[in-house]
């Protein structure tokens, strides 16, 4: 069967799945001490994005894939910030980070963007 949910086919949810493998083998080489605080914490936030996406697709309520779609955003954010703050503990490098970056921003754009498309098919 090549049944596919509508969520699958958005380049923001490709993205954001990607960011969390990412997250996942970055994260890997935290600390064992980190293994239940800021890895666990960061990939949390990362599988919240998708998963965000996904839930926000799926509902009716244009008001509801907004706030889905806010709360995906929310943890991108969060994403980033815990990025910064294992940088400053030196679990990762800054060049790491600028790794990732160009990533979360397109995925910024990409949730702003589909945000926009929500409130412009309510308009019509």
């Amino acid at each position: 069967m090549d049944f596919v949910y509508s969520f699958e086919k958005l380049d923001v949810w490709q993205e954001a799945r990607t960011l969390v493998k990412e997250i996942y083998i970055l994260t890997e080489l935290f600390p064992i001490t980190e293994k239940y605080g800021l890895s666990n914490q960061i990939q949390r936030a990362s599988v919240s994005v998708v998963s965000n996406i996904a839930e926000g697709v799926s509902r009716f309520s244009p008001k509801e894939q907004i706030r889905f779609i806010e709360v995906a955003y929310g943890s991108l954010t969060e994403v980033y910030c815990q990025l910064i703050i294992a940088m400053d503990l030196k679990y990762i490098d800054e060049a790491k980070l600028e790794l990732l970056k160009p990533s979360i921003l397109k995925i910024s754009n990409q949730l702003n963007a589909l945000k926009k498309s929500i409130l412009k098919r309510n308009e019509d």
